[in-house]
């Protein structure tokens, strides 16, 4: 893989609590502030662990999802980004997405036990969404949730129809969760949940279709892990599901059909190897280029805690992918150059476009415990690296019950451009901002606001 020879490496072997400032990086790659939320993964137990995890962006503020609600941060200073609340809802993972003084967040899997969300009794046995009045951002409110028989672990909004924001959710795992309507009891997870929040009356969010996955095309049911969407004029939804990618229609395009309700099915994308029986794995985030043309895929083998990203691990287990959006034809691969150790759990995770007048492609991508990385794309084929910051490994922590330590996990669970800066959402520590200096995100175009899986228009 080509790595722009201008890149130098600051700094050598770090102690392990090193903070986005101290470690390994390029030089064109600058800390900027960073809001405190220490945590744990691996040292606290389900119902007391309060990770940070995915992010959206409002205005100048920003939203960073956690496994015990989501923060709510003044990023209008990038040097000194401030909390603004962190409503408590103790459900895990925790994915949010945000339309004007409307949050979605996801509640992943049932509790044997009742929880609180903002203070309201969450049943033993709900899985689904919570939706939130942020109108008073330090005070947000909690006005309605919305049952969904395999939880939610990713959202995705394409944007407000008719009036109602449409959200596209998504299961992680679909274990113990069947339908009995197919002649292998296919479980019920092998679609995607499309949920319609009405703008003036947020508190009637509902489900209003399930849409039907294509595939498997190898004996793995695991239903679509993320989504990613493209308005505009293009009006595409990708959604990495299992071992099988699908692109559906959602609105006037070249190829009408389908709706941001009821998306209509274009093609899939099957690559040998990944996410298919006995990988241990499965595709796991996918985006569009701006211009619409390109889908960027990755996929989460080890399931994130697994370190996959060592010099000895296979090139598919460290990399980007590139499919031609109106075809499924492969473009290309990125691999990641920098090799990480035993460890550290690591896979090619969340990311987002650089939206660039000049009509370049620059990915910023979150990668666990390889940090953030960003690599112009414009040329699929030849993929170059033009910046990154790597921490350090985390240090082992000791499990709930007692006995050994363990490795932690951690790192960046998204890195994402937003308003030439980017916003590294990092699992045990907070959130972290990063500026990229020189040429290659020059004339990047500033955002009203951003839910970073969604392109509200194209270029």
């Amino acid at each position: 893989m080509c790595v722009a020879a201008a890149l130098i490496l600051l700094g050598g072997v770090l102690p392990a609590s090193a903070d986005h400032e101290t470690r390994p990086h390029t030089q064109n790659v600058h800390a900027k502030g960073h809001s405190p939320h220490p945590a744990t993964f691996l040292g606290e137990p389900d119902g007391v662990r309060h990770v940070n995890s995915d992010l959206a962006f409002w205005g100048s503020t920003a939203y960073q999802g956690n496994y015990d609600g989501f923060r709510v941060i003044d990023i209008s200073d990038p040097d000194n980004p401030t909390e603004i609340s962190h409503p408590s809802c103790n459900g895990d993972q925790g994915d949010i997405v945000v339309w004007e003084n409307i949050v979605v967040r996801a509640w992943n899997s049932k509790k044997t036990t009742p929880r609180l969300c903002d203070g309201q009794t969450v049943p033993a046995g709900f899985e689904g969404v919570h939706v939130f009045d942020v109108t008073d951002p330090s005070d947000p409110a909690l006005v309605g949730s919305v049952v969904l028989p395999c939880g939610s672990h990713t959202l995705t909004t394409a944007g407000v129809s008719n009036g109602n924001l449409i959200v596209y959710s998504n299961n992680s795992s679909s274990a113990g969760c069947v339908d009995g309507t197919r002649p292998n009891d296919d479980p019920v997870g092998d679609f995607m949940d499309v949920i319609s929040v009405p703008v003036g009356n947020p508190a009637g969010a509902s489900l209003i279709h399930r849409e039907q996955l294509a595939g498997p095309t190898t004996d793995v049911r695991t239903g679509c892990h993320d989504a990613g969407a493209i308005l505009g004029d293009v009006n595409k939804v990708v959604c990495a599901s299992a071992d099988t990618i699908n692109v559906w229609d959602i609105g006037a395009n070249a190829t009408p059909g389908g709706s941001p309700e009821d998306p209509a099915l274009l093609f899939t994308i099957f690559e040998p190897g990944i996410g298919v029986a006995g990988t241990n794995g499965r595709w796991h985030s996918t985006v569009f280029t701006w211009d619409g043309s390109v889908i960027v895929a990755g996929w989460e083998p080890g399931g994130g805690s697994e370190p996959e990203c060592e010099a000895t691990d296979p090139a598919n287990d460290k990399s980007m992918f590139f499919y031609d959006a109106s075809t499924g034809a492969k473009l290309g691969t990125w691999v990641l150059p920098r090799p990480q150790s035993a460890t550290e759990n690591c896979t090619i995770h969340n990311y987002n476009l650089v939206p660039l007048r000049d009509g370049r492609d620059v990915v910023v991508s979150g990668n666990y415990q390889a940090g953030t990385w960003a690599t112009d794309i414009t040329d699929p084929a030849n993929p170059v690296t033009v910046g990154w910051s790597d921490p350090p490994p985390l240090p082992p922590v000791t499990p709930p019950g007692g006995g050994q330590p363990i490795n932690e996990l951690g790192g960046a669970w998204s890195s994402y451009w937003y308003n030439n800066f980017i916003y590294e959402s990092e699992i045990t520590k907070g959130l972290n901002l990063f500026r990229l200096s020189g040429a290659a995100t020059g004339g990047a175009i500033r955002l009203p606001h951003l839910n970073p899986q969604t392109n509200d228009f194209n270029l």
